[in-house]
Protein backbone atom coordinates (compact mmCIF):
# COMPACT_ATOMS: atom_id res chain seq x y z
CA UNK A 1 0.00 0.00 0.00
CA UNK A 2 1.44 3.34 -0.98
CA UNK A 3 1.64 6.51 1.42
CA UNK A 4 -1.14 8.08 -0.55
CA UNK A 5 -3.63 5.22 -0.43
CA UNK A 6 -2.62 4.68 3.62
CA UNK A 7 -3.69 8.38 4.36
CA UNK A 8 -7.17 8.16 2.30
CA UNK A 9 -7.97 4.78 4.33
CA UNK A 10 -6.53 6.48 7.70
CA UNK A 11 -8.69 9.68 6.37
CA UNK A 12 -12.22 7.31 5.55
CA UNK A 13 -11.86 5.48 9.06
CA UNK A 14 -11.87 8.68 10.80
CA UNK A 15 -15.07 9.61 8.48
CA UNK A 16 -16.95 6.87 9.01
CA UNK A 17 -16.05 7.28 12.83
CA UNK A 18 -17.37 10.99 12.76
CA UNK A 19 -20.40 10.11 10.38
CA UNK A 20 -18.79 12.07 7.91
CA UNK A 21 -17.97 11.91 4.21
CA UNK A 22 -14.71 12.23 2.54
CA UNK A 23 -13.41 13.91 -0.30
CA UNK A 24 -10.37 12.22 -0.82
CA UNK A 25 -9.59 12.97 -4.29
CA UNK A 26 -9.02 16.63 -3.89
CA UNK A 27 -6.09 15.97 -0.68
CA UNK A 28 -3.11 17.46 -1.21
CA UNK A 29 0.04 16.18 0.56
CA UNK A 30 2.68 18.24 0.67
CA UNK A 31 6.11 17.48 2.33
CA UNK A 32 7.85 21.18 3.91
CA UNK A 33 10.74 21.71 6.42
CA UNK A 34 8.85 24.26 7.74
CA UNK A 35 8.29 23.23 11.51
CA UNK A 36 10.39 26.64 13.95
CA UNK A 37 7.28 28.58 15.39
CA UNK A 38 7.67 31.27 12.80
CA UNK A 39 7.83 29.14 9.75
CA UNK A 40 4.70 26.80 10.93
CA UNK A 41 3.00 30.25 10.77
CA UNK A 42 4.09 30.88 7.73
CA UNK A 43 2.87 27.82 5.96
CA UNK A 44 -0.47 27.89 8.14
CA UNK A 45 -1.43 30.63 5.82
CA UNK A 46 -0.74 28.25 2.39
CA UNK A 47 -3.04 25.37 4.10
CA UNK A 48 -5.74 28.03 5.25
CA UNK A 49 -5.76 29.72 1.42
CA UNK A 50 -6.75 25.99 -0.07
CA UNK A 51 -8.69 24.84 2.83
CA UNK A 52 -10.67 27.93 2.09
CA UNK A 53 -11.84 26.89 -1.22
CA UNK A 54 -14.46 24.81 -0.20
CA UNK A 55 -12.91 21.99 -2.47
CA UNK A 56 -9.27 20.74 -1.49
CA UNK A 57 -7.82 19.87 1.74
CA UNK A 58 -4.11 20.66 2.48
CA UNK A 59 -2.61 17.58 4.24
CA UNK A 60 0.76 18.40 6.08
CA UNK A 61 3.64 16.48 5.69
CA UNK A 62 6.12 18.45 8.19
CA UNK A 63 10.15 17.02 8.39
CA UNK A 64 12.55 18.35 10.38
CA UNK A 65 15.62 19.87 8.28
CA UNK A 66 15.59 20.21 4.65
CA UNK A 67 17.74 17.85 3.96
CA UNK A 68 15.98 15.01 5.68
CA UNK A 69 12.96 16.29 3.87
CA UNK A 70 14.46 16.64 0.72
CA UNK A 71 16.07 12.98 0.83
CA UNK A 72 12.63 11.80 1.42
CA UNK A 73 11.08 13.33 -1.21
CA UNK A 74 13.77 12.10 -3.32
CA UNK A 75 13.17 8.29 -2.32
CA UNK A 76 9.78 8.71 -2.44
CA UNK A 77 9.82 10.24 -5.77
CA UNK A 78 12.34 7.95 -7.62
CA UNK A 79 10.60 4.93 -5.72
CA UNK A 80 6.95 5.73 -7.62
CA UNK A 81 5.02 7.14 -4.45
CA UNK A 82 5.64 10.76 -5.07
CA UNK A 83 4.30 13.55 -2.67
CA UNK A 84 1.41 15.94 -4.61
CA UNK A 85 3.59 18.55 -3.63
CA UNK A 86 7.01 19.41 -2.02
CA UNK A 87 9.01 22.40 -0.99
CA UNK A 88 12.92 22.28 -2.59
CA UNK A 89 15.18 25.29 -2.59
CA UNK A 90 16.35 26.83 -5.65
CA UNK A 91 18.86 25.41 -7.30
CA UNK A 92 20.28 22.11 -8.48
CA UNK A 93 18.41 19.71 -6.34
CA UNK A 94 15.63 19.09 -8.82
CA UNK A 95 17.48 18.97 -12.46
CA UNK A 96 16.91 14.97 -11.74
CA UNK A 97 12.92 15.05 -11.42
CA UNK A 98 12.66 17.44 -14.37
CA UNK A 99 14.81 14.92 -16.51
CA UNK A 100 13.25 12.15 -15.75
CA UNK A 101 9.65 13.45 -16.25
CA UNK A 102 8.04 13.49 -12.72
CA UNK A 103 7.42 16.73 -11.98
CA UNK A 104 3.66 18.87 -13.75
CA UNK A 105 4.22 21.21 -16.26
CA UNK A 106 2.74 24.31 -14.63
CA UNK A 107 3.15 26.33 -17.73
CA UNK A 108 -0.06 26.89 -19.11
CA UNK A 109 -0.76 28.71 -15.24
CA UNK A 110 2.62 30.71 -15.70
CA UNK A 111 1.01 31.78 -18.85
CA UNK A 112 -2.64 32.43 -17.83
CA UNK A 113 -1.06 33.97 -14.27
CA UNK A 114 1.61 35.89 -16.41
CA UNK A 115 4.39 34.88 -13.47
CA UNK A 116 6.96 36.22 -16.33
CA UNK A 117 6.32 39.46 -15.60
CA UNK A 118 4.70 39.92 -12.08
CA UNK A 119 7.67 37.66 -10.41
CA UNK A 120 10.97 39.50 -9.57
CA UNK A 121 14.02 39.21 -9.88
CA UNK A 122 14.30 37.38 -12.96
CA UNK A 123 17.10 35.00 -11.17
CA UNK A 124 13.96 33.58 -8.95
CA UNK A 125 12.18 33.28 -12.39
CA UNK A 126 14.80 30.94 -13.65
CA UNK A 127 14.99 28.88 -10.86
CA UNK A 128 11.78 27.76 -11.99
CA UNK A 129 11.95 28.05 -15.64
CA UNK A 130 13.69 25.33 -17.17
CA UNK A 131 13.75 24.89 -20.99
CA UNK A 132 11.12 26.80 -21.52
CA UNK A 133 8.64 24.95 -19.31
CA UNK A 134 7.66 26.32 -15.94
CA UNK A 135 8.43 23.15 -13.28
CA UNK A 136 7.96 24.92 -9.91
CA UNK A 137 6.06 28.08 -7.93
CA UNK A 138 8.51 30.33 -6.55
CA UNK A 139 6.82 31.64 -3.46
CA UNK A 140 9.66 34.02 -1.41
CA UNK A 141 13.04 35.64 -1.90
CA UNK A 142 15.49 34.69 0.99
CA UNK A 143 18.38 35.85 1.14
CA UNK A 144 21.61 34.78 3.60
CA UNK A 145 23.10 38.39 3.72
CA UNK A 146 21.78 39.31 7.02
CA UNK A 147 22.88 39.55 11.32
CA UNK A 148 20.42 39.91 13.99
CA UNK A 149 21.17 41.13 17.27
CA UNK A 150 19.70 41.96 20.43
CA UNK A 151 19.58 45.66 20.76
CA UNK A 152 19.38 45.32 24.54
CA UNK A 153 22.89 43.27 24.68
CA UNK A 154 24.44 46.13 23.17
CA UNK A 155 22.65 48.52 25.39
CA UNK A 156 23.82 46.25 28.31
CA UNK A 157 26.99 46.19 27.31
CA UNK A 158 27.85 49.44 26.50
CA UNK A 159 28.64 49.34 23.31
CA UNK A 160 27.44 51.03 20.39
CA UNK A 161 25.16 48.70 18.13
CA UNK A 162 26.74 47.18 14.87
CA UNK A 163 26.63 48.43 11.70
CA UNK A 164 29.00 45.28 10.43
CA UNK A 165 30.37 42.09 11.22
CA UNK A 166 33.46 43.87 11.88
CA UNK A 167 32.22 46.46 14.42
CA UNK A 168 30.77 43.39 16.07
CA UNK A 169 33.92 41.39 16.60
CA UNK A 170 34.96 45.15 17.98
CA UNK A 171 32.59 45.05 20.58
CA UNK A 172 32.34 41.13 20.96
CA UNK A 173 34.83 41.22 24.19
CA UNK A 174 32.79 43.91 26.18
CA UNK A 175 29.60 41.98 25.30
CA UNK A 176 31.28 38.66 26.94
CA UNK A 177 32.09 41.12 30.28
CA UNK A 178 28.65 42.08 30.54
CA UNK A 179 27.64 37.55 30.99
CA UNK A 180 25.91 37.39 26.96
CA UNK A 181 26.91 35.09 24.31
CA UNK A 182 28.38 37.26 21.77
CA UNK A 183 27.64 35.00 18.93
CA UNK A 184 25.12 32.69 18.30
CA UNK A 185 25.46 29.68 16.23
CA UNK A 186 24.21 26.19 16.15
CA UNK A 187 26.23 23.08 14.17
CA UNK A 188 22.83 20.93 14.07
CA UNK A 189 22.36 18.90 10.40
CA UNK A 190 26.01 18.35 9.40
CA UNK A 191 27.07 22.21 10.18
CA UNK A 192 25.00 24.37 7.37
CA UNK A 193 24.52 26.93 9.66
CA UNK A 194 28.43 27.60 9.82
CA UNK A 195 28.78 27.38 6.24
CA UNK A 196 25.95 29.97 5.64
CA UNK A 197 28.51 32.05 7.68
CA UNK A 198 31.27 30.70 6.07
CA UNK A 199 29.61 31.27 2.49
CA UNK A 200 28.70 35.08 3.40
CA UNK A 201 32.19 35.95 4.53
CA UNK A 202 33.60 34.31 0.62
CA UNK A 203 31.55 36.84 -0.80
CA UNK A 204 32.10 39.61 1.35
CA UNK A 205 35.98 38.35 1.04
CA UNK A 206 36.25 37.91 -2.64
CA UNK A 207 33.32 40.26 -3.91
CA UNK A 208 30.66 38.97 -5.83
CA UNK A 209 32.19 38.42 -9.45
CA UNK A 210 35.32 36.49 -7.85
CA UNK A 211 32.84 34.53 -6.04
CA UNK A 212 30.59 33.71 -8.58
CA UNK A 213 33.93 32.91 -10.97
CA UNK A 214 35.40 30.58 -8.47
CA UNK A 215 32.31 27.93 -8.67
CA UNK A 216 31.63 28.37 -12.31
CA UNK A 217 34.91 27.88 -13.67
CA UNK A 218 36.07 25.58 -10.52
CA UNK A 219 38.68 27.89 -9.68
CA UNK A 220 41.09 26.23 -7.59
CA UNK A 221 43.36 29.31 -7.52
CA UNK A 222 40.44 31.44 -6.48
CA UNK A 223 39.25 28.64 -3.79
CA UNK A 224 42.60 28.33 -2.33
CA UNK A 225 43.82 32.09 -2.74
CA UNK A 226 45.32 34.65 -0.02
CA UNK A 227 41.75 35.95 0.52
CA UNK A 228 40.03 32.43 1.31
CA UNK A 229 43.03 31.84 3.53
CA UNK A 230 41.66 34.91 5.28
CA UNK A 231 38.24 33.83 5.06
CA UNK A 232 38.87 30.37 6.97
CA UNK A 233 41.45 32.49 9.79
CA UNK A 234 38.17 35.23 10.77
CA UNK A 235 35.65 31.93 11.08
CA UNK A 236 38.39 30.51 13.54
CA UNK A 237 38.64 33.98 15.29
CA UNK A 238 34.69 33.93 15.49
CA UNK A 239 34.33 30.86 17.83
CA UNK A 240 36.44 32.24 20.40
CA UNK A 241 33.37 34.01 20.72
CA UNK A 242 30.61 31.39 21.03
CA UNK A 243 29.59 29.11 23.45
CA UNK A 244 30.08 25.60 24.24
CA UNK A 245 26.50 24.36 23.79
CA UNK A 246 26.53 25.49 19.96
CA UNK A 247 27.73 21.89 18.95
CA UNK A 248 23.71 20.29 18.16
CA UNK A 249 21.75 23.65 18.25
CA UNK A 250 19.40 24.35 15.80
CA UNK A 251 18.74 27.72 14.15
CA UNK A 252 15.45 28.56 15.34
CA UNK A 253 17.26 27.76 19.62
CA UNK A 254 20.05 29.94 17.90
CA UNK A 255 17.91 32.36 16.74
CA UNK A 256 15.65 32.36 20.47
CA UNK A 257 19.09 33.09 22.17
CA UNK A 258 18.59 36.69 20.31
CA UNK A 259 15.25 36.92 21.03
CA UNK A 260 15.45 36.47 24.66
CA UNK A 261 18.97 39.07 25.09
CA UNK A 262 20.91 35.91 25.76
CA UNK A 263 23.33 36.34 22.53
CA UNK A 264 24.10 39.40 20.84
CA UNK A 265 24.03 38.87 17.54
CA UNK A 266 23.63 35.61 14.93
CA UNK A 267 24.18 35.85 10.94
CA UNK A 268 21.42 33.94 9.80
CA UNK A 269 19.11 33.79 6.70
CA UNK A 270 15.73 36.20 6.90
CA UNK A 271 14.02 33.30 7.81
CA UNK A 272 15.07 34.36 11.34
CA UNK A 273 12.68 37.52 11.05
CA UNK A 274 9.83 35.01 11.52
CA UNK A 275 10.88 34.27 14.72
CA UNK A 276 11.17 37.59 15.56
CA UNK A 277 7.88 37.96 14.52
CA UNK A 278 6.59 35.04 16.09
CA UNK A 279 7.69 36.61 19.75
CA UNK A 280 6.17 39.34 19.44
CA UNK A 281 9.20 42.13 18.12
CA UNK A 282 9.14 44.65 15.78
CA UNK A 283 12.79 44.90 14.57
CA UNK A 284 11.93 48.85 16.07
CA UNK A 285 13.06 48.40 19.60
CA UNK A 286 13.66 44.90 20.61
CA UNK A 287 16.39 43.94 17.76
CA UNK A 288 18.57 45.03 15.21
CA UNK A 289 19.64 43.64 11.79
CA UNK A 290 22.46 44.15 9.46
CA UNK A 291 21.93 43.85 5.75
CA UNK A 292 25.01 41.91 3.68
CA UNK A 293 26.77 42.05 6.93
CA UNK A 294 27.79 45.72 5.92
CA UNK A 295 25.56 48.53 6.23
CA UNK A 296 27.62 50.30 3.85
CA UNK A 297 27.28 47.52 1.32
CA UNK A 298 23.71 45.77 1.15
CA UNK A 299 23.51 42.75 -0.28
CA UNK A 300 20.47 40.62 -1.16
CA UNK A 301 20.66 36.91 -2.31
CA UNK A 302 18.01 34.75 -4.61
CA UNK A 303 18.03 32.01 -2.28
CA UNK A 304 14.39 31.09 -1.14
CA UNK A 305 11.71 28.38 -1.63
CA UNK A 306 9.69 27.01 -4.43
CA UNK A 307 7.10 24.47 -4.60
CA UNK A 308 7.59 21.19 -6.48
CA UNK A 309 4.11 19.22 -8.05
CA UNK A 310 4.80 15.68 -9.07
CA UNK A 311 2.43 14.37 -11.80
CA UNK A 312 0.19 11.97 -10.19
CA UNK A 313 -2.85 9.61 -11.61
CA UNK A 314 -6.04 11.11 -10.66
CA UNK A 315 -6.74 13.70 -12.66
CA UNK A 316 -9.02 15.70 -9.42
CA UNK A 317 -5.90 15.79 -7.85
CA UNK A 318 -3.98 17.45 -10.79
CA UNK A 319 -6.89 19.71 -10.55
CA UNK A 320 -6.17 20.60 -6.81
CA UNK A 321 -2.55 20.11 -7.31
CA UNK A 322 -2.85 23.19 -10.04
CA UNK A 323 -5.37 25.29 -7.61
CA UNK A 324 -2.82 25.13 -4.70
CA UNK A 325 -0.37 26.13 -7.46
CA UNK A 326 -2.61 29.33 -8.08
CA UNK A 327 -3.18 30.37 -4.43
CA UNK A 328 0.54 30.09 -3.80
CA UNK A 329 1.08 32.84 -5.94
CA UNK A 330 -1.58 35.18 -5.54
CA UNK A 331 -1.04 38.39 -4.30
CA UNK A 332 -3.28 38.03 -0.83
CA UNK A 333 -1.31 35.08 -0.05
CA UNK A 334 2.07 36.60 -1.02
CA UNK A 335 1.34 38.87 1.93
CA UNK A 336 0.37 36.71 4.47
CA UNK A 337 3.04 34.07 4.03
CA UNK A 338 5.63 36.57 3.79
CA UNK A 339 4.72 38.51 6.14
CA UNK A 340 4.79 35.39 8.42
CA UNK A 341 7.80 33.88 7.26
CA UNK A 342 10.12 36.76 6.96
CA UNK A 343 10.87 36.35 3.31
CA UNK A 344 10.29 38.95 0.49
CA UNK A 345 7.35 38.10 -2.08
CA UNK A 346 8.17 37.20 -5.48
CA UNK A 347 5.57 39.57 -6.89
CA UNK A 348 6.40 43.47 -7.25
CA UNK A 349 2.95 44.15 -7.05
CA UNK A 350 1.80 43.56 -3.61
CA UNK A 351 1.94 46.04 -0.71
CA UNK A 352 4.73 45.58 1.38
CA UNK A 353 4.35 48.95 3.08
CA UNK A 354 3.29 47.88 6.51
CA UNK A 355 6.54 45.59 6.55
CA UNK A 356 8.93 46.29 9.55
CA UNK A 357 12.08 48.04 8.93
CA UNK A 358 14.42 44.74 7.77
CA UNK A 359 12.54 44.16 5.19
CA UNK A 360 12.06 47.60 4.20
CA UNK A 361 15.83 47.57 3.91
CA UNK A 362 15.47 44.30 1.97
CA UNK A 363 13.00 45.73 -0.60
CA UNK A 364 15.12 48.57 -1.29
CA UNK A 365 18.30 46.55 -1.78
CA UNK A 366 15.97 43.84 -4.22
CA UNK A 367 15.08 46.37 -6.61
CA UNK A 368 19.00 46.93 -7.73
CA UNK A 369 20.44 44.81 -9.76
CA UNK A 370 23.66 45.33 -8.63
CA UNK A 371 23.23 44.50 -5.36
CA UNK A 372 21.72 40.81 -6.15
CA UNK A 373 23.68 37.92 -5.25
CA UNK A 374 23.11 34.56 -6.97
CA UNK A 375 22.36 31.58 -4.63
CA UNK A 376 25.33 28.69 -4.08
CA UNK A 377 22.65 26.48 -5.02
CA UNK A 378 22.66 27.86 -8.35
CA UNK A 379 26.14 26.59 -9.10
CA UNK A 380 27.00 23.32 -7.14
CA UNK A 381 25.17 19.82 -6.71
CA UNK A 382 24.12 18.85 -3.50
CA UNK A 383 26.85 16.82 -3.07
CA UNK A 384 29.26 19.81 -3.48
CA UNK A 385 27.59 21.70 -0.83
CA UNK A 386 27.75 18.19 1.52
CA UNK A 387 31.23 18.41 0.88
CA UNK A 388 31.96 22.00 1.95
CA UNK A 389 29.24 21.85 4.91
CA UNK A 390 31.55 18.84 6.38
CA UNK A 391 34.59 20.59 5.90
CA UNK A 392 33.25 23.52 7.26
CA UNK A 393 32.07 22.24 10.10
CA UNK A 394 34.73 19.84 11.19
CA UNK A 395 37.22 23.18 11.13
CA UNK A 396 34.92 25.08 13.31
CA UNK A 397 34.73 22.24 15.70
CA UNK A 398 38.56 20.76 15.44
CA UNK A 399 41.44 23.41 16.59
CA UNK A 400 43.84 21.01 15.41
CA UNK A 401 42.64 21.43 11.27
CA UNK A 402 44.44 24.77 10.27
CA UNK A 403 43.54 27.27 8.19
CA UNK A 404 45.67 26.64 5.57
CA UNK A 405 44.75 22.56 5.82
CA UNK A 406 41.35 23.75 5.36
CA UNK A 407 42.07 26.14 2.51
CA UNK A 408 43.79 23.00 0.60
CA UNK A 409 40.95 20.91 0.68
CA UNK A 410 38.44 23.61 0.06
CA UNK A 411 40.26 24.08 -3.25
CA UNK A 412 40.30 20.68 -3.98
CA UNK A 413 36.27 20.12 -3.22
CA UNK A 414 35.81 23.36 -5.60
CA UNK A 415 38.23 22.03 -8.42
CA UNK A 416 36.14 18.61 -8.49
CA UNK A 417 33.06 19.97 -7.77
CA UNK A 418 29.71 18.52 -10.01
Amino acid sequence: MNYRMKLMGMAATAALLAGVTVASAADVEVIHWWTSKGESAAVSEFAKALDANGQDKWVDSAIALGETARATVMQRALGGDPPDAAQFNPGRQYEELIAAGLLLDLTDLATEGQWEEVIRPKQISAACKVDGKWWCVPVNIHSNYWAWYSKPAFEKAGVPEPRSLEEFVAAAPKLQEAGIIPFAIGGDGNGWQIQLLFQNMVTEALGVENRNKMFTDKSAELAGGAEMLGVFEELRALKQFTDEGYANRNWNDTTNLVITDKAGLQVMGDWARGEFAAAGMTGVEDFGCIIGLNEDKPLVSTDGDIILFFKQDDPEVEAAQKRLAQLLISPEVQVAFNNAKGSMPVRADVDMSTADPCMQKALQAVEDPSKIVTATNRFITENTNQQINELVAQYFSDDSMTAEAATASFADIIANSD
